[in-house]
């Protein structure tokens, strides 16, 4: 089990804690900790950050301003501010947190509880649930039933929906972020683990633990696509999805690259807000980014 836990953080760690410093925060499940890497130099900063018992998932807000870590033992969520490395809040959700996300536009972080998995596939006794928290207030707003033992957790591109794999149910519940309730369970393979959503928002692939296939599901009717993918023994973890790199309408390395790029996304998507949606930004300062390392060459 502990394998498998470690296997699943270490995917969902690696995420750009600021935009000038490149950092990595990794849960520590025996420690009790985050340490924080430097990913410009790979060495550790400080020293690490106590947070609760059994630190499991973990997420970056796309500001870049705050990590929300789940204390798998000890039912909360400590919140780590970036400025300082330090915990600023502690968020009671319930028992046993384990998978996060956020919403592209940073508002609510989604937090599955999973109460464990029955040490088998299909063997749960008491269906789990998501807890949701707005991260303004960092309280918890809404308690979403789910399947059993919920694992990984992903959120749309466009924020619309969120996709939650419940190991022990074999299934995928699909949540609406407007009214925080569950519009669809879609079956899976055995012991769904790690979920990822593409880039475009049009499709989400599942690891199965148990059947050491991924199923692909379709975001517009929340059905499989096709049979499962067979891959290697007891897939858990996913990684980001990698994407091409963007052309913009600037040319690299003239004074007017920047200003060009984003006077032409402004027009064609009319504004920037538009353009990094529909380009899967998860917000304007990323589009920016983007677009500045496309004009340096």
């Amino acid at each position: 089990m502990k394998n498998l836990v470690l296997a699943l953080i270490f995917a969902c760690v690696v995420v750009p804690a600021s935009t000038h410093a490149q950092n990595a925060y990794i849960t520590n499940l025996d420690s009790n900790t985050v340490s924080v890497i430097a990913t410009a130099t790979n060495t550790v900063i400080g020293l690490a950050i106590p947070v609760g018992l059994s630190p499991l998932g973990v997420v970056v807000t796309p500001d870049r301003s705050k990590v929300y870590v789940a204390n798998h033992a000890s039912n909360t969520v400590s919140v780590i501010d970036t400025a300082t490395n330090s915990v600023s809040a502690t968020i009671p959700v319930g028992a046993s947190p384990f998978g996060v996300a956020v919403t592209p536009d940073g508002t609510k972080v989604y937090v599955a509880r999973s109460r464990g998995r029955g040490g088998h596939f299909g063997g749960g006794r008491r269906p789990d649930s998501v807890s949701v928290i707005e991260t303004v207030t960092n309280a918890v707003i809404a308690t979403v039933p789910v399947g059993f033992s919920p694992f990984g957790v992903a959120v749309t591109p466009d924020g619309s929906k969120v996709y939650v794999a419940n190991s022990s149910s074999n299934t995928v519940s699909v949540i609406d972020t407007v009214t925080n309730a569950v519009i669809a369970t879609v079956p899976v393979g055995l012991g769904a683990a790690g979920v990822a959503v593409t880039p475009d928002g049009n499709k989400v692939y599942v690891a199965n633990e148990g059947s050491n296939t991924v199923s692909v599901i379709d975001t517009a009717t929340n059905t499989v696509i096709g049979s499962p993918i067979p891959v290697g023994d007891q897939p858990v973890a996913f990684g980001l999805f990698i994407q091409p790199a963007l052309k913009f309408a600037g040319v690299p390395g003239a004074k007017n690259c920047h200003g060009t790029s984003v006077s032409a996304l402004a027009t064609k998507f009319g504004g920037l807000n538009a353009a990094a949606a529909t380009l899967g930004f998860s917000d304007v300062q990323g589009l920016q980014d983007a677009i500045r390392a496309f004009c340096e060459g």
